[in-house]
């Protein structure tokens, strides 16, 4: 009998942009944990932001049964990507296995990543600073991408980390590029929005940068946009961002 040819496509830049984006782009994911009592797969819905090297965020309550869960063992999987009208197979998805790194009030990174999250998820600030609320810092292992039918990928973990230098630099002045940025140019946040596209749903403003890309926010409208390549420093990001935004088409 004939071997079977294999359902994967052979993962090539596209696909890794694919990737990235559906994670990079999402407000929130399906995760799924081995429940500790049984063993059993637990799947859960949670809010989503990602650190300056790309890695997915959490923000959960120690009360909760994934939280508890990942406690006990760290592997976990995510499912990202957003279903439209229609057949929802019919639209990419990414599932990325990952290993769960606790991230609490004592950690030098816990303050980038509040202040990250919160940019994403301004609402979050109301229990934010909970006692029993932490993050987990979801490090990709592998992903399986499924681009639309006939579209299937395997990739690794470090296909959606940012292998930067520059990551802490641009992280300690991620804040201040972004205000000089738009004091500069008043109207780069709207010029990007016509610029790619974004839905009509009120006035856009960008809620994070990285040596990779932005994201923009609007409402519950987020929009995630990749450099073609990696931002060395936070000047690096600004001159792309402005190309991007006032370049002729």
């Amino acid at each position: 009998m004939k071997d079977q040819p294999s359902p994967l496509r052979e993962t090539d830049d596209d696909a890794r942009k694919l990737a990235r984006v559906l994670l990079r782009s999402a407000r929130h994911a399906a995760i799924a944990v081995l429940a500790p009592e049984t063993g059993f797969p637990f799947a859960s819905r949670v809010l989503l932001a990602t650190d300056i090297d790309g890695i997915p965020v959490i923000l959960v309550s120690q009360l909760s049964a994934h939280t508890k869960a990942l406690a006990r063992d760290p592997r976990a999987s995510l499912l990202t990507g957003e279903p439209g009208k229609g057949d929802p197979l019919a639209y990419p998805r990414l599932t990325t296995q990952c290993l769960a790194e606790p991230i609490e009030h004592g950690n030098p990174f816990y303050a980038r990543i509040r202040a990250r999250f919160l940019a994403r998820h301004p609402k979050a600030k109301l229990y934010i600073d909970f006692p029993d609320f932490l993050f987990f810092r979801l490090k990709p292992e592998q992903a399986s991408l499924n681009g639309g039918f006939g579209r299937a990928y395997q990739l690794d973990g470090n296909d959606l980390v940012i292998q930067s230098a520059a990551n802490e630099e641009i992280a300690a002045r991620a804040t201040e590029t972004v205000r000089d940025l738009v004091e500069r140019h008043p109207d780069v946040e709207e010029s990007l929005a016509t610029r790619l596209k974004a839905p009509e749903s009120g006035s856009w403003r960008i809620c994070g940068v990285d040596s990779s890309g932005f994201d923009m926010i609007s409402g519950d409208s987020l929009l995630r946009y990749e450099f073609e390549t990696l931002a060395v420093d936070a000047d690096h990001i600004c001159s792309n961002i402005s190309k991007i935004a006032y370049s002729i088409p």
